[in-house]
């Protein structure tokens, strides 16, 4: 199994919020440093439109990132898609597979967070078809040099070349998903590896969905080593459980009740805190023992998944924090879940 962690660019964190931009991007490019040095897979960057966020450019915060790593996979996380012009973020990619000489990755979705869509200028009530229709553009172009092409929500590609090309002969494209079970239907159908993002309640629930996606992958005569299944979550580790979860909680409630009034979310209680760290929660929260643990217990009902992502900036940890988690993730947790 690869274990990766994914980002948002917060800059919600550190010394009361006071932190620059400036400071909190290095800092990210540094964490992603100590990732690829202590040996996790993959880092993954979000997309987000606002204030709280600095990963509106994702492809170039990767594209840094390249330059100071050698072995991470680099991967968007997600790629709003449905906002976005297919040739543009092929393009963007496939020049981050350049610059880090074979390493980039997109994961594509619809998005949770809806702000690109006036940005834009695209109309929510497409919230569906326009993901449709630019997947399928994208992934026409992943796989031929010329493209002829047309489509209802972009002018249509008659016969030309999208340059450069990636140096992976197929640049990975993972599809992102929620709750949704067309979408699971979706990416299975295509043979696209799988992103689930379970972010609240108990993680074995979405194994019927997955159970969809394999179904679907199969009856479209794909083998099942084919359908990848990567599974997102929020986590934080330290040096015991105990730890782990009085430096977590704070800023999780904090930040989590905040987006509850939002999205009609109730506040967040210790009670269900507890709820979400115990077993079968979504929340992977602990010692690097407790960790692993979750994580192949997370695994094994859902099926098998071959890739794990924590994100973990969420949560008002400092930069030291952080760092520290990332290295208990390369240097105990990742060898734990291999052992098994």
């Amino acid at each position: 199994m690869e274990i990766g962690i994914d980002s948002f660019a917060s800059a919600m964190y550190g010394d009361n919020n006071t932190l620059s931009s400036v400071d909190a991007m290095e800092q990210l490019l540094q964490r992603i440093e100590l990732a690829d040095q202590v040996g996790l897979d993959v880092f993954g960057i979000g997309e987000h439109h606002k204030k709280e966020f600095l990963d509106s450019a994702t492809a170039v915060i990767l594209s840094a990132a390249a330059a100071r790593t050698k072995n991470i996979r680099l991967a968007s996380a997600v790629s709003v898609l449905s906002a976005a012009d297919p040739v543009r973020v092929y393009q963007e990619f496939a020049t981050l597979d350049l610059v880090s000489k074979g390493r980039a990755e997109i994961v594509v979705g619809r998005g949770s967070s809806i702000e690109a869509y006036p940005l834009f200028g695209f109309n929510l009530n497409d919230y569906d078809a326009l993901f449709k229709e630019k997947l399928e553009l994208l992934l026409q172009i992943r796989d031929n040099e010329f493209v002829s092409w047309s489509g209802k929500f972009r002018p249509a590609i008659n016969n030309l070349a999208v340059y450069p090309r990636a140096l992976q002969e197929k640049l990975p494209i993972w599809l992102g998903v929620g709750g949704t079970p067309e979408s699971f239907v979706r990416a299975g159908s295509l043979g696209l590896p799988l992103m689930v993002a379970v972010i609240g309640g108990q993680t074995y629930r979405f194994r019927p969905l997955i159970d969809l996606y394999r179904e679907a992958g199969k009856a479209a005569g794909y083998k099942l080593e084919e359908l990848k299944v990567g599974l997102h979550s929020p986590g934080y580790v330290s040096g015991s459980t105990e730890k782990a979860i009085e430096e977590y909680y704070p800023g999780y409630a904090e930040l989590w009740t905040k987006l509850g009034l939002e999205r009609g979310w109730p506040p967040v209680t210790k009670d269900k805190f507890n709820g979400l760290i115990d077993d079968k929660g979504v929340l992977v929260v602990g010692s690097p023992e407790r960790v692993a643990e979750k994580i192949l217990g997370h695994s094994e009902s859902l099926g098998g998944i071959s890739r794990f992502t924590f994100q973990m900036d969420n949560a008002g940890l400092t930069h030291k924090q952080l760092m520290n988690s990332i290295e208990f993730i390369g240097t105990k947790v990742i060898p734990l879940v291999r052992k098994g």
